[in-house]
């Protein structure tokens, strides 16, 4: 399993992003950062990516990337992420 952190600027206000954050859910995903959220999954990133994108809206912005070094500070979800991070 490799561990990744998701991060995203949705940049239209008023927007309802819930079906992304569904989405996010369904794989397991939980949130760091207010707009940043982790899981671990055998997919790449790619593979992330691809999945996600159709909840977005063109102008907004999406970031993938697999966790091989970490340290945090009051994070949400700390112990969740120490979990699937360690």
């Amino acid at each position: 399993m490799k561990v990744y952190l998701i991060s995203y600027d949705l940049d239209k206000p008023g927007q309802n992003y819930e079906q992304l954050i569904a989405r996010l859910k369904a794989h397991g995903a939980f949130r760091v950062l207010m707009s940043q959220w982790a899981l671990g999954t055998n997919w790449n990133a790619k593979q992330l990516r691809d999945d996600l994108a159709p909840y977005i809206d063109s102008n907004d912005r999406l970031l993938v990337t697999q966790v091989t070094d970490w340290a945090s500070w009051n994070i949400m979800a700390a112990e969740q992420f120490k979990r699937i991070a360690a």
